[in-house]
């Protein structure tokens, strides 16, 4: 058969890569032709047309909207997330030959793709019907689409405008952002800049940068708004969401407000997109009529009904992280540290980053360094259980680890999906424990990075760097002698119970332990 198929993750970097590979292997194996479409951070050459037509059926695997999804109407599709398709990409295979065969999609793919089908659904054949993630998806996973497509949005606004701050701290001094937006430093008032052309001349190099970055940063919540109301009602949405979300910065309400209003803006168009109007009119419903709305009663909503309890809401979140010291901090550091390795880049993973984003906006920077330094640690310590104790681990695997030193060091946690996938039982708690050890330890030494992402490349922009370094090896070690000890210990008590595996060759035994 021939199938085509898109991956797309919040981030664009990893995920979205591994998948298709993992979609692109597992089909060429069971005989089968696919065309993968990888919609990640850096664009995406869309799918020919005549292969499209050519498909038997269509695989999603994404954790946030596809793009251009009316492209697929009437063929057959499975959708799952991407992690299932990295774990268990055979199974995806079946389910889209099933789907072939049975003329109709399943309704969803199974979170760990077992194999089984689900149910069938008609296939959809009204593009104007679904929504940008998943019109046959269950609630909670639309509304995780939703909210990671506003995420995977945000994340290049945070990366440029955050690393720009730092930069600017590390030229002109921390007394910049007072220099450039006035204030009191250190007992010293500075009026501000008010003529953006002056910048230059006033603030040198390091006001334009963080002039620059700042702005980006304003940006965070109006997109993140803005993309989650794309996500659930496609263009029409954009106006509203971004409004919204500029009205939740006006006021206060910060993230929470801009989850809020693009959840708010979403389902405000979804409901004016229903509406039957003449044939005259529907011209312009999505161009004037819905954007005017619904702006309209998102800004209404924002100023008059909910956007102050969020605002008080998210005033009494910024008071309990600022709040936060002692015997307290470490275990916040800790907490974060466990959901940035839970599932190694996935939405859990991305719940802790927002949180620290948050925290860096609100002045925070000891949570953002807890938030990156965990995230680096997974790929760190399997990279390092591979030299320590190669034979427990398969070829692949070793070169995997050579890989996962630059991917940690990068601060991308995705370099420990392999590991995990294949062995989710030894691997994940023994990631959770390296990286609580970090995320705490960071928090305890008081290291601070108001960069949001660069991983070691920013530790120049980072406070107490050596620090911040030995939290990062404590936690590399850490992770390094779980994986060691979970799967010498446990293999062991295996191959006792299984004679058979226990005869196979050294280099391998434990890994034929673990898939017999």
């Amino acid at each position: 058969m021939k199938f085509v198929a898109v991956t797309s993750c919040p981030t664009g970097i990893a995920h979205t890569y591994m998948a298709a590979e993992a979609l692109q292997q597992a089909a060429t194996s069971a005989g089968h032709e696919i065309t993968v479409e990888t919609q990640g951070s850096a664009g995406s050459a869309p799918l020919a047309a005549e292969d499209i037509a050519a498909a038997d059926a269509v695989v999603f695997a994404a954790d946030v909207d596809v793009r251009d999804r009316e492209r697929f109407a009437g063929k057959p599709q499975v959708t799952a997330g991407v992690k299932t398709a990295i774990n268990d990409a055979a199974a995806l295979v079946e389910q889209a030959v099933t789907a072939a065969e049975s003329g109709a999609a399943p309704a969803e793919a199974t979170g760990e793709a077992t194999g089984e089908p689900e149910p069938a659904a008609p296939a959809a054949s009204d593009p104007e019907s679904e929504n940008k993630a998943d019109g046959n998806a269950g609630a909670g996973t639309r509304l995780r689409q939703w909210l990671m497509t506003g995420v995977s949005y945000m994340i290049p606004f945070v990366a440029a405008g955050g690393i720009l701050i730092a930069i600017a701290f590390l030229v002109g001094g921390a007394e910049i952002a007072a220099i450039v937006d006035g204030g009191d430093f250190r007992g010293v008032h500075y009026d501000g800049i008010s003529d953006p052309a002056d910048l230059l001349g006033e603030a040198g190099i390091a006001g334009v940068l963080f002039k620059v970055g700042s702005t980006a940063f304003d940006m965070l919540v109006p997109i993140l708004s803005g993309f989650i109301a794309f996500g659930m009602a496609d263009r029409p949405g954009l106006a509203p969401g971004i409004v919204g979300g500029l009205l939740a910065s006006a006021i206060g309400a910060g993230f929470l407000g801009g989850l809020v209003s693009g959840l708010l803006a979403g389902f405000v168009v979804m409901g004016l997109k229903r509406i039957k109007v003449p044939r005259g009119v529907a011209g312009v419903m999505p161009v004037v009529v819905i954007p005017l709305v619904a702006s309209f009663v998102i800004g209404f909503l924002m100023l008059v009904v909910v956007g102050e309890p969020i605002a008080a809401a998210q005033s009494g979140m910024t008071d309990w992280l600022a709040g936060l010291s002692g015997g307290t901090a470490w275990l916040l550091g800790g907490l974060l540290g466990l959901m940035m390795a839970f599932d190694t880049g996935g939405p859990v993973n991305k719940v802790a980053y927002t949180f620290g984003i948050a925290a860096l906006a609100s002045g925070d920077t000891v949570i953002m360094a807890a938030v990156m330094a965990a995230g680096m640690t997974p790929p760190l310590g399997l990279a390092l259980a591979t030299v320590v104790r190669g034979r427990l681990f398969t070829h692949a695997e070793r070169d995997a680890g050579k890989a996962g030193w630059l991917l940690g060091l990068s601060f991308i946690t995705e370099g420990a999906i392999p590991f995990a996938a294949a062995d989710p039982l030894r691997v994940i708690p023994s990631l959770m424990a390296g990286s609580a050890t970090t995320g705490a330890l960071v928090v305890a030494f008081g290291a601070t990075s108001p960069a949001p992402h660069g991983g070691i490349w920013v530790v120049g922009l980072v406070g107490s760097p050596l620090l911040y370094l030995v939290a990062v090896a404590a936690g590399m070690v850490v992770t390094c002698g779980c994986v060691v000890a979970a799967k010498s210990l446990l293999g062991r008590r295996e191959r006792q119970a299984r004679p058979d595996v226990a005869a196979e060759a050294p280099e391998d035994g434990l890994i034929g332990a673990q898939q017999g």
